[in-house]
């Protein structure tokens, strides 16, 4: 299923990890920031914090959002709405 955002085409976002060696996504708007321990991306659900060891970069297609990382994969935090301070973690990941 896809959706308009914005006068652009978007795909429902779908993750699959594998043997939390690699991980496969789809509905990425954009990577804020990546290293080998974590990457930082905007999805359409929100933001997402990727936190493992050794990660890379495979594929990255910014048509179609789609995003493939191999490496250990340690969590996955979705940060969607505020705190109840009224700071989102994104918001405190860049202070």
């Amino acid at each position: 299923m896809e959706k308009i955002i914005d006068n652009m085409v978007t795909s429902t976002h779908d993750v699959k990890i594998s043997d939390r060696g690699q991980i496969l996504m789809s509905g990425v708007k954009k990577i804020i920031s990546f290293d080998n321990e974590e990457f930082l991306m905007d999805t359409t659900l929100g933001g997402l914090l990727l936190k493992g060891e050794s990660l890379e970069l495979v594929k990255l297609d910014t048509h179609d959002g789609c995003v493939s990382i191999k490496g250990i994969i340690n969590s996955m935090v979705y940060d969607d709405a505020k705190k109840k301070d009224g700071e989102s973690l994104i918001g405190k990941l860049f202070k």
